[in-house]
């Protein structure tokens, strides 16, 4: 991925209201999906709570209309509204949330989209040991992991910060999993303002990870879009490009101050970074 060349999206809710507050376009689809590509982005990120519930043929040819692909296809919203999770206590619940993740295989290989497991990979329940939540984890991500290897897609692990779960908070903890796993399909999702919690670098964990990262998430510090505050997006970029990523870099942040607003100033920052010509 050169700076230069850079494919950008942003996330996109299927649903008119989610309470995920870092997904920056909810509502009217089309109209959304229409400014979005007005403002020059390359794709939409679909956050899908349900894919059953859900109109693919219409949305594929709204997104095609627009001449936008979508690079990935986000899960949370099945633990927000619904507390779907492979950590659950309840083993229907874990099991409902294996299920939830399988039907989202066909779609995701329609539309050449990774999955992203976030939040649905659960925290640690009440009477539940973390090394138990742990291995329930790891059987769950195997067997969807697993079973989107036979439609040939991909699937993705988010670290998160520890205020949102106790379990896979860093990059090295991921990449543990991972290898443990040892699914091809199986790799990373890094997400700049989770990073900026949890790494002690953001670049030497992104150089970490080497060809393990699919998918690539940024929001600043404050989690509103890339430019509204502190981090260094060009270093983190540049090293980004560095282990020779060339997929989306995605707009996962708050629809602060509007949803307009930041979707425009985080392109128009993004697409303006001076980049380094070696990088």
């Amino acid at each position: 991925m050169k700076l230069s060349n850079m494919k950008l999206s942003i996330v996109l809710s299927t649903e008119e209201e989610a309470s995920f507050k870092a997904v920056a376009f909810k509502g009217d689809f089309e109209a959304n999906v229409s400014r979005i590509a007005s403002y020059g982005y390359d794709g939409v990120e679909l956050a899908v709570r349900d894919p059953e519930l859900i109109d693919y043929d219409r949305i594929i040819n709204i997104i095609k209309e627009h001449n936008l692909v979508v690079p990935a296809i986000g899960t949370g919203q099945a633990w927000g509204e619904e507390g779907l999770s492979f950590t659950s206590h309840d083993p229907i619940i874990r099991k409902k949330a294996i299920m939830r993740i399988e039907s989202h295989i066909i779609p995701a290989r329609r539309l050449d989209a990774l999955i992203i497991i976030g939040l649905l990979r659960g925290i640690v329940d009440e009477g539940v040991s973390k090394h138990q939540a742990e291995i329930w984890m790891k059987e769950s991500l195997d067997v969807c992991a697993a079973k989107a290897a036979e439609q040939g897609v991909r699937i993705v692990l988010e670290p998160l910060n520890r205020y949102e779960t106790p379990l896979i908070n860093t990059v090295a903890e991921a990449l543990l999993l991972i290898e443990e796993i040892g699914s091809p399909n199986l790799g990373l999702l890094l997400d700049t303002f989770h990073m900026n919690i949890e790494e002690p670098s953001i670049d030497e964990s992104i150089r970490l990870c080497g060809n393990s990262i699919f998918h690539f998430h940024v929001a600043d510090s404050n989690r509103w879009y890339p430019g509204a505050g502190h981090l260094d997006f060009k270093a983190i970029l540049q090293t980004l490009s560095s282990t020779g990523y060339d997929g989306f870099v995605s707009g996962e942040f708050m629809p602060m101050p509007r949803a307009d607003t930041s979707a425009q100033r985080a392109i128009e920052y993004l697409k303006n970074i001076k980049y380094d010509s070696g990088g």
